[in-house]
């Protein structure tokens, strides 16, 4: 199974994460966790890769990809799935995951959007107590959410992958949901 985990700064996708890659035995694919274990291996994805983060720019869409597919293509266990979490955030990243996919004979089964509140995003996201999580910076990221990153829902939906769920209930009320909507 390959499963997208889709939603909001604050949505509680890492803590669906977890609870999803243990009970359906997936390989969490994080892309910040990618990028510092390439970067660290000094793979020659990981070498490029820091010279844009070195920059301060944002990795490209091929060189993510790349990374991503390093990670499908080297995995020696055909019983486990994969969880992407936190990718793909545009459209163009989400259609090349698409190609890398079919190149590779896989496809996406499921995309499960966690539906949360902007109002309750906020709350939540304030409470983590961390030095960026200041409500300006709040509102801006979930503005370029909204611009850049929402779109994909329709992508998914066109294509009868997409599973909304209601992401501002308790955590484990969120997890028996997505379990219940993924069987």
């Amino acid at each position: 199974m390959i499963l997208i985990l889709f939603g909001p700064p604050g949505a509680g996708k890492g803590t669906q994460a977890d609870a999803l890659k243990h009970k359906l035995n997936l390989l969490h694919l994080s892309t910040g966790d990618i990028l510092r274990d390439e970067v660290s291996k000094e793979s020659e994805l990981g070498v490029l890769a820091k010279k844009f983060m070195d920059a301060g720019e944002l990795v490209t869409d091929e060189l993510i990809i790349g990374m991503i597919k390093n990670k499908i293509v080297s995995n020696t266990n055909p019983e486990l799935g994969f969880l992407l979490d936190g990718f793909p955030r545009t459209i163009s990243q989400a259609k090349a995951l698409d190609e890398m996919l079919t190149s590779n004979q896989l496809k996406v089964d499921k995309v499960v959007s966690l539906e949360v509140n902007d109002s309750v995003l906020i709350e939540r996201l304030l409470s983590r107590g961390r030095s960026d999580d200041n409500e300006k910076t709040i509102k801006n990221r979930l503005d370029v959410y909204k611009n850049q990153t929402l779109p994909i829902k329709d992508y998914y939906d066109s294509s009868n992958l997409l599973v909304s769920i209601k992401g501002d209930d308790a955590i484990e009320v969120v997890s028996n949901n997505i379990f219940k909507a993924l069987k």
